[in-house]
């Protein structure tokens, strides 16, 4: 393919997932971080930055087509890194689930992103990106719906460092509110007890419990252009348990991947009728790695919709070409995918 990448954060938990990824794809990957000890164990060239080192990521950038910033808190990382992408005139992509991160991205780079005509994708992983690829397309020919509903079927979570570090980050500028969106924004109010709701997820996942307004970035990028004014998210209490032990994901195959296994089951509902997609897979940070590097690829090939910063499924095509009725496609051996179209509300 011959597209240099470089991947900011490479050594981290979901970077190497990516470098492995760029490589089995034919890219030119090239590992960039703070720790060149950690860098030179990839075994290949490599550049040492800092996100708070402006001059750093220059040097890194170099010569570079595309990066992906694997590096949380997104928070500390993202605006430099977007900063030296746009001084660069390359694409970026990152992985980010914070919720505040990705509505700074979208304030701060929109407009000059799209005047530089530097694509920025940022949540392009399985928070966020996953949610708002198949919530487009349930969506399909409607223009609007009155809600869509994102539940998350882990087995269990298992945080990686960067998820538990990122958390704390969200947590303190959210000063311990819980955000959702409703009535076409985002609100905060004051934390508590999560409802919880019981989800009937596709066999063979079935009934399970779920904590709602337990709010994920899809609620930042289903409504960046979807006209939808309640998104709300859903996640197996279990899980959620899980994620509060904090407990790190442990490797079970020579890819690294964890024995998680979830379910997204998206709903999006107009008047009386239901339109819904389910996707399922295994191990969430392992299957962020195709989908960041999908979309490099798709940005470097000119498979996009729109210029400057877009979430998923607004800068691209939802919907593979030669997989209707099944869609999506975008990630054959990645993901299990099915549509069921459109269904009267119970």
């Amino acid at each position: 393919m011959g597209y240099r990448v470089a991947v900011f954060g490479a050594y981290g938990h979901t970077g190497r997932f990516v470098m492995t990824e760029l490589r089995e794809r034919g890219f030119d990957a090239l590992p960039v971080g703070r720790d060149a000890h950690r860098l030179a164990a990839f075994g290949l060239a490599y550049r040492v930055a800092s996100a708070d080192d402006p001059a750093s990521l220059d040097a890194a950038l170099t010569g570079v087509d595309a990066v992906v910033n694997c590096a949380g808190p997104f928070a500390a990382t993202a605006a430099n890194v977007i900063e030296a992408a746009l001084r660069a005139g390359i694409p970026y992509v990152d992985v980010a689930a914070e919720i505040e991160a990705n509505l700074d991205t979208f304030a701060h780079f929109t407009e000059r992103a799209r005047a530089a005509g530097v694509a920025v994708v940022p949540a392009m992983a399985f928070f966020g990106g996953l949610g708002d690829l198949l919530a487009t397309t349930a969506m399909g020919d409607w223009t609007s719906a009155d809600e869509a509903h994102v539940a998350y079927g882990l087995s269990s979570w298992h945080p990686t460092a960067g998820t538990v570090a990122a958390g704390v980050v969200s947590r303190e500028r959210r000063a311990g509110r819980r955000v959702r969106y409703t009535g076409g924004r985002l609100e905060y109010h004051p934390g508590g007890e999560l409802p919880r709701v019981d989800w009937d997820f596709p066999a063979p996942l079935g009934r399970r419990t779920v904590f709602g307004e337990f709010s994920m970035a899809d609620v930042v990028t289903i409504p960046r252009h979807l006209a939808i004014p309640e998104v709300r998210t859903y996640m197996t209490v279990d899980a959620a348990t899980d994620l509060a032990a904090a407990a790190a994901p442990v490797a079970v195959d020579e890819r690294g991947r964890s024995a998680q296994t979830f379910t997204v089951d998206v709903m999006v509902r107009r008047g009386d009728t239901h339109r819904r997609v389910v996707a399922s897979g295994r191990d969430i940070y392992a299957v962020s790695a195709p989908l960041a590097v999908e979309a490099v690829g798709r940005v470097l090939d000119g498979r996009t919709r729109t210029s400057g910063v877009a979430s998923a499924g607004e800068m691209f095509d939802a919907r593979a070409k030669n997989c209707h009725p099944e869609p999506p496609c975008w990630l054959p051996g990645h993901l299990s995918t099915g549509l069921l179209n459109s269904f009267p509300a119970s």
